[in-house]
């Protein structure tokens, strides 16, 4: 496993955190992993992730954020036998298998993933495929240093196919939480590119912006350097990085249109993470060598000086001519009126500003 650090990371840091009085003084280490799922094995993947976050702590990271589906795969390539007008019999036995491979949240991936941040005293934003009932969403898990589950983001909008295997996420999935480190939120991929949604988060004050993404091309640089010059704010992108043999050999998994081009070394997503300041400056990354840990010591106080010149939602915004309003309710199939509505417990370890 590489490591990739910014040119000013010489020493380890402490993973204690003391806001003290001035929190736009703080430095904090962060590094996002570029790794490739073990795919249909779920069990590997978690003992896979606990190796890499153990790499990271003992570098002194303080916040190690992971790739889009990194537990339970991300189905590249994979078409689940589906045309318009029918399905196949084979593309439903794919499915069946990546729905074993997702997991239940809460439940005992959770559990363990909870435990890990713990155990190495990290800030962890991990990429999950989340299993619902018989639906499956692309989600992102937020966890605290102390070891525990803070809350999720479903993908408010999956692309292409995608839309095939995943559900929809709803606005009570956007949070943005605050903590010792900075304030974290996540969108997935090409969400990324709805300049509402992230408006959304800019209005939560997001300082930390994570991009768990499955997009290796160089165009999706220009898109990250944006969104930390338009929010102010220090942006972390993960991809994987995949060979062909990181996913089951022909023909339980057939790459679309492209199988007989690849061998078993042969990339199928070249990673590409990167970690970009708010002034949009590259301070580690893209890397597109190999799978690797990419890592930064991000100046709060950064945050402060880029929004003296451009603040989005504040100086900069014209709510006389323009504003978004965001329905940040769940939206339920099914309400039973004898059923008691119970606050969510994630509400109130969210940060949310007003719109």
């Amino acid at each position: 496993m590489a490591l990739v650090t910014a040119p000013q990371i010489d020493a380890p840091v402490i993973n204690e955190v003391d806001m003290g009085s001035d929190p736009a003084a703080l430095t904090v280490r962060a590094t996002v992993v570029q790794a490739s799922t073990v795919f249909y094995d779920t069990p590997a993947t978690l003992d896979k992730a606990e190796r890499l976050i153990a790499d990271a702590a003992a570098y002194g990271s303080q916040l190690v954020v992971f790739p889009e589906a990194f537990i339970g795969g991300y189905p590249r390539g994979s078409n689940f036998g589906v045309a318009i007008g029918s399905r196949s019999t084979k593309g439903k036995e794919e499915f069946r298998k990546y729905y074993a491979a997702a997991i239940d949240v809460p439940g005992p991936e959770v559990d363990r993933l909870a435990a890990l941040a713990g155990k190495y005293k990290v800030y962890l934003v991990m990429g999950v495929i989340e299993r619902d009932g018989y639906t499956l969403y692309c989600t992102v898990l937020f966890f605290d240093s102390q070891g525990q589950y803070l809350g999720k983001h479903r993908k408010l909008m999956p692309t292409a196919l995608e839309r095939v295997i995943w559900g929809f996420g709803d606005g009570s999935t956007i949070p943005v939480f605050e903590t010792p480190v900075g304030k974290i939120g996540a969108l997935i991929c090409w969400e990324n590119r709805m300049p509402l949604l992230r408006t959304a988060l800019y209005a939560k004050g997001i300082e930390i912006y994570c991009a768990p993404t499955a997009d290796a091309r160089e165009v999706w640089q220009a898109s990250m350097t944006h969104i930390a010059l338009e929010g102010g704010c220090f942006v972390l992108s993960a991809n994987q990085f995949c060979r062909r043999k990181n996913y089951p050999p022909p023909p339980e998994y057939v790459f679309d249109g492209g199988e007989d081009n690849l061998s078993p070394d042969s990339v199928v997503c070249a990673g590409g993470s990167v970690i970009i300041s708010p002034s949009g400056s590259i301070l580690a990354g893209p890397n597109y060598e190999g799978e690797a840990l990419i890592s930064a010591d991000l100046d709060l106080g950064e945050i402060v000086r880029a929004k003296f010149d451009f603040d989005v939602v504040g100086h900069y915004a014209r709510p006389e001519v323009l504003n978004l309003t965001v329905k940040d309710h769940p939206l339920n199939p099914v309400t039973f009126t004898s059923t008691a509505q119970k606050p969510s417990s994630e509400k109130s370890k969210q940060s949310f500003a007003s719109s």
